[in-house]
């Protein structure tokens, strides 16, 4: 079992989904499910506790999946470890087992990165939810792997100070889910992701061995490791501590509210805004779909006429606040703008973000399921990207939802359907990739933010070649030679890409034909 028979083996009736890759046949020889809970279990009961380990049907079932539902999958077993020493000790067992090892925070992922391996260990880490140290002079604090995005937020508020990435799950998300998918949030554009607001980062490696990233000086010695690490979705090493920069709050801040007619008005004005040297605390764009759910659901004040409105928020000091508000005002007039509504108070703020806060929940209001995607695309194609998108409607026959980090053209297409219905999954899957594939043509990117995880695994193949995919595998396997953590996935293996008819593979072979099996 050294050698990871494992991987990729995840053909069993738990599965739920369509993921072509993690339905490969186990060897002949490789030993079944429950063989393996035989193995496993009493190697691992013997380094937690009793109530620290689970692995009956019944006892792993909410763990089959992370926000991503369509697809779902039991784990062998799920550990939920109360020290770092337990941690250490479940990686080195799984490691002498050659068992796979998914780490999972909170489970608000929307990729699959959390999504368990059927043969191997779930790690939870929800336990480690402690501020460890706060130190408001320096600007930063050291916090635990399971601790709540905007619980670090509330615990420095008495200092004037906040942590900046808040994404839309920041009241659920854990500061390790962040760092492992490089979050962002509304706020992003001008304060920066997580990459942008983590010092440093503490962890362990597959094989149970401390590892740390970055430094809490400005830089660190040798590679910039921390900037591998973050964003590397559970692959390269476990995540434990992490130590955050913390931002003063600004003395003030306005959010307007912009109406467009058309949707190309929107694009071309987020477009002017950054074109005239502003860069907004905030810039975001909903449709009209996407209003209407949130309207109806949080009440925001929204323009439901508008074929797209945009959120344009300024922060600062008040006489640059009054200026920037007046710069962005002029040049959402000078391109479409219908109607403009600024804020009176910071009541009125709060209730224009809660609208796009609560973009998400409001779709799962009017639809049994919704797909979320994440490209991104440059600025200047944001129009062009949501007209084709609604052409995509037509052609797959399904709603979608659009909501969008404007600022730096990152998209949320939420693409509704029923995913008790397996042609409706199929077709939200044909959706979801068609928007990917059409933002790579616009020059854009397959994911933002969200991760790759397993949802975005074929589209992995039009954004990169073959060769580049090699040499992501190869920093993988630096850290990683077995490939035991959270196997299966962000990176796709040459085959799948030839199945997939988006990869020249040289000569007509694999270069490692190993990989078959990652």
């Amino acid at each position: 079992m050294r050698h990871g028979y494992w991987k990729t083996e995840m053909n069993d009736a738990e599965s739920v989904g369509t993921i072509p890759e993690l339905s490969v046949s186990a060897p002949v020889s490789a030993p079944s499910k429950q063989e393996l809970q035989e193995r496993v279990i009493p190697a691992l009961k013997a380094v937690l506790p009793a109530h620290a380990l689970l692995w009956t049907a019944e006892q792993t079932t909410p763990y089959e999946c992370d926000g991503l539902t369509a697809y779902r999958q039991r784990p062998l077993a799920v550990a939920l470890p109360e020290t770092y020493e337990q941690i250490r000790q479940v990686l080195k067992t799984c490691h002498e087992l050659g068992v796979p090892v998914v780490a999972r925070g909170a489970g608000t992922g929307l990729s699959g990165g959390a999504m368990p391996h059927a043969h191997g260990v779930t790690l939870s880490l929800a336990k480690f939810n402690q501020i460890l140290k706060i130190d408001p002079l320096a600007r930063t604090a050291i916090v635990q792997c399971g601790v709540r995005n905007l619980a670090i937020s509330e615990a420095v508020a008495e200092h004037g100070l906040y942590y900046a990435p808040d994404p839309s799950s920041q009241i659920a998300c854990t500061i390790g889910g962040n760092v492992a998918e490089n979050s962002g949030g509304v706020h992003c554009l001008k304060y920066g992701l997580t990459l942008q607001n983590v010092l440093k980062v503490k962890g362990f490696t597959v094989e149970g061995e401390p590892v740390e990233f970055g430094g809490h000086a400005l830089d660190a010695p040798g590679y910039d490791l921390l900037a591998v690490a973050i964003g590397s979705e559970g692959m390269l090493a476990v995540t434990t501590e992490v130590t955050v920069k913390l931002t003063p709050k600004p003395r003030k801040a306005v959010c307007i509210m912009a109406s467009f007619s058309d949707v190309r008005h929107a694009g071309e004005a987020v477009a002017a805004i950054i074109a005239n040297g502003i860069i907004p605390a905030g810039l975001e764009m909903m449709d009209k779909p996407m209003t209407a759910a949130v309207e109806d659901f949080v009440h925001a004040g929204y323009d439901l006429d508008a074929a797209a409105i945009l959120l344009c928020e300024s922060d600062g000091t008040p006489v640059e606040v009054a200026e920037e508000v007046a710069r962005m005002e002029q040049v959402l007039r000078e391109n479409g703008a219908t109607r403009l509504s600024v804020c009176a108070d910071e009541a009125e703020r709060l209730r224009f973000w809660s609208g796009r806060k609560n973009a998400f929940p409001a779709s799962g209001r009017i639809s049994p399921d919704y797909m979320c995607m994440d490209s991104t695309i440059p600025r200047k194609r944001l129009a062009d990207i949501l007209l084709a998108i609604q052409e995509m409607e037509k052609k797959y026959g399904l709603r979608c939802c659009n909501v969008f980090h404007a600022g730096d053209g990152n998209l949320h297409p939420l693409i509704l359907f029923d995913a008790n219905d397996p042609d409706q999954l199929h077709r939200a899957e044909l959706f979801g990739a068609d928007i990917l594939e059409t933002s790579v043509a616009m020059g854009g990117t397959v994911t933002g933010e969200h991760g790759v995880g397993v949802e975005k695994l074929n589209s992995m193949c039009v954004q990169f070649s073959a060769e580049e995919n090699e040499q992501m595998l190869g920093v993988k396997r630096a850290f990683d030679p077995q490939c035991l953590l959270n196997p299966g996935k962000v990176i796709p293996t040459l085959q799948r890409c030839a199945e997939y008819g988006r990869m020249v593979i040289r000569g007509g072979a694999m270069p490692h034909p190993e990989l078959e099996r990652f």
